[in-house]
């Protein structure tokens, strides 16, 4: 199926997101009465892609955010045409295995983490997953463990990440 990028203007949080969205149609074809979060997996043009997540915005209506990564891979921005394939992605994330290792020595944090909410948690995991150097990895890993001894969740240490700076 073809669909074309599209940009949030002034939307909060949301501000400046390119995004696909799709109509209630077609979302209860991919998965029938879901109305919250679901993740995918699939193609848009050659680019293969899993554990992205469709968004609710109401009104049965859901975006899949597309963030840079993306958009250099498939060379495009907002008001271009995509080709879309996309299917359920059923499979579970799994926790950086360094941060867990790391954590599981860190009772305060520790004790903290496992009151999040898993989709709070995998911010963190994610994070970390996501850097580019082992240096990087382990200075996230220390800062991530910093954060959860001070009860902080995920957007609370990236604000104080900012206003250190």
């Amino acid at each position: 199926m073809r669909f074309t990028l599209k940009k949030f203007g002034k939307q909060g949080e949301k501000t400046g997101w390119t995004y696909i969205e799709f109509s209630e149609e077609f979302i209860q074809s991919l998965n029938p009465g879901i109305r919250k979060t679901f993740r995918v997996k699939g193609k848009i043009d050659a680019y293969e892609f899993n554990g992205l997540n469709l968004l609710p915005m109401g009104s049965g209506i859901f975006i899949m955010p597309i963030n840079q990564t993306v958009r250099r891979r498939i060379k495009k921005k907002e008001s271009d045409t995509v080709e879309i394939e996309i299917n359920l992605d059923l499979t579970s994330f799994e926790l950086d295995k360094d941060f867990v290792e790391y954590l599981e020595t860190e009772k305060i944090a520790f004790k903290f983490f496992n009151t999040l909410t898993r989709s709070h948690q995998n911010y963190f995991s994610k994070w970390i997953s996501s850097a580019k150097s082992p240096i990087t990895k382990a200075n996230r890993i220390s800062e991530t463990i910093i954060a959860l001894s001070k009860k902080q969740n995920y957007s609370e240490m990236i604000r104080s990440k900012k206003q250190a700076n």
